[in-house]
């Protein structure tokens, strides 16, 4: 009996319940949004009202072309290599333009964008990279592609990509150059008439903040058009371009201090003895061939080139510097020799004076004994004869000189190989210096000029 009771209570309670559910006011159903959002995508991407195939109208629904507004935010530049003439570059990259057929009621601005991921369901520009050598779309752990429909046909298309750009370097300043790397970005098929693309007015670019690159610093980017006219027509294009400048310390340690080291090395040599052959050859070997290795390590991480570097400039001349020590010691070693040929000369010379003085006074001491003849009277001629001609020699060596300090100091040094050696430790240093002083002024101030 009860629970025949209780089987007939229970459906007079849900009738009730039902009854008194359709008495409430309206306000107080709740609306499921995302359940519109799929009715009004449905509406108005359904194929009898959207074609993806046909580009937006202009301005007004006029036949003018479609206005594409763009900007960029750069998340990271990976490498600038300089021998393979480009740079790596990762950015979100973002497309704004008005499709007035993708209206739809926002129901009082409870929907305020719609969403897509499927870029193939609404028209898109045919845009491209012209400077691309490479490139990826990233699709961990979805595709980074974003699209938002505003109410008023606005689409928003967002996505991020890596690219690897060209980049044609001047390494004439080469390392203490500016780089300026540019990105441009063009439509492929679409003519002005058609599609123009325009910067996003306020600040089209944007870069991350404590951006590092390993050899560079940005110092600044800009914006510009490019439009290139073929015979098909005239194309839209927008350009960044991206100053690069090389940080000099890196190379000021690695390769200026140790040039200049391996030139002081060289003249090391200048000071060892003439006599010290194996030392002084094997310092200037050495140093040579270490300068040689030095240069070619340079050139391997540099692209070939027809004109003349900074950095060959300088590797030229520190390379001619301590080949010009090693040829300074083949002088000095000639001089040496030189000069000991020369004191044997000289030995042979005053031995014969000797010897002819010595017949002299034995001619002198006959005729002091009067022993003279007629047949002797030649000789004595002959032997005055000599004798004035070897006073006025040594009246005219006694002729002063005007002073000279530098005479007076090289005659410090009695042979040839030591002056040569102690000229070369002045000189060496001063040329050297003087380069420093032409190269770092020359080349630091036409990167000045660059920059500007």
């Amino acid at each position: 009996m009860a629970s025949a009771i209780h089987t007939a209570i229970i459906p007079l309670l849900l009738y009730f319940a039902q009854i008194c559910w359709c008495n409430q006011p309206s306000s107080t159903i709740k609306i499921n949004y995302r359940e519109k959002e799929k009715q009004v995508l449905d509406q108005i991407l359904g194929p009898s009202s959207y074609d993806a195939r046909i580009r937006p109208s202009g301005v007004n629904q006029t036949d003018g072309p479609a206005i594409v507004r763009v900007n960029l935010f750069v998340r990271s530049i990976a490498t600038i290599s300089d021998i393979k003439m480009e740079y790596s570059v990762q950015l979100t990259f973002r497309e704004q333009w008005l499709d007035e057929r993708l209206k739809f009621n926002d129901f009082g601005g409870k929907i305020k964008y719609l969403t897509l991921t499927e870029a193939n369901r609404v028209w898109m520009p045919d845009l491209f990279f012209s400077n691309e050598k490479e490139g990826h779309f990233h699709n961990i752990i979805m595709p980074n592609v974003y699209i938002r429909i505003f109410p008023y046909g606005s689409v928003l298309y967002s996505i991020r990509i890596s690219l690897t750009l060209s980049c044609p370097m001047n390494l004439k300043l080469y390392p203490l150059d500016r780089q300026v790397c540019s990105l441009r970005m063009a439509s492929y098929g679409w003519t002005t008439d058609d599609l123009v693309f325009l910067w996003k007015e306020g600040d089209p670019v944007q870069v991350v903040k404590n951006l590092h690159l390993p050899r560079f610093t940005l110092e600044k980017f800009l914006t510009d058009y490019c439009n290139s006219k073929t015979n098909t027509g005239e194309y839209s294009c927008l350009k960044v371009d991206l100053l690069f400048k090389r940080e000099f310390s890196y190379y000021l340690i690695q390769i200026y201090i140790p040039c200049c080291m391996l030139v002081i090395v060289s003249w090391v040599s200048f000071w060892l003895d003439q006599s010290a052959v194996p030392a002084r050859v094997s310092l200037g070997v050495t140093t040579l061939l270490t300068m040689a290795t030095q240069t070619s390590g340079i050139n391997a991480s540099l692209p070939p080139v027809s004109y003349t570097k900074a950095i060959d400039v300088w590797t030229g001349v520190c390379l001619t510097f301590v080949f010009g020590a090693l040829l300074e010691f083949a002088l000095v070693n000639y001089a040496s020799r030189s000069d000991m040929h020369r004191d044997q000369m000289q030995k042979q010379r005053r031995q014969c004076e000797l010897e002819h003085a010595a017949s002299l006074e034995a001619a002198a001491d006959l005729l002091q004994d009067g022993g003279t003849n007629f047949p002797m009277k030649p000789l004595v001629r002959s032997g005055d004869q000599t004798l004035e001609k070897m006073r006025q020699c040594k009246v005219h060596m006694q002729q002063p000189h005007r002073p000279n300090c530098c005479r007076s100091w090289l005659s410090k040094f009695p042979t040839r190989s030591k002056r040569i050696d102690v000229i070369s430790r002045i000189t060496f240093p001063l040329v050297f210096a003087l380069f420093n002083l032409t190269y770092w002024s020359t080349y630091l101030f036409r990167d000045e000029s660059d920059g500007e």
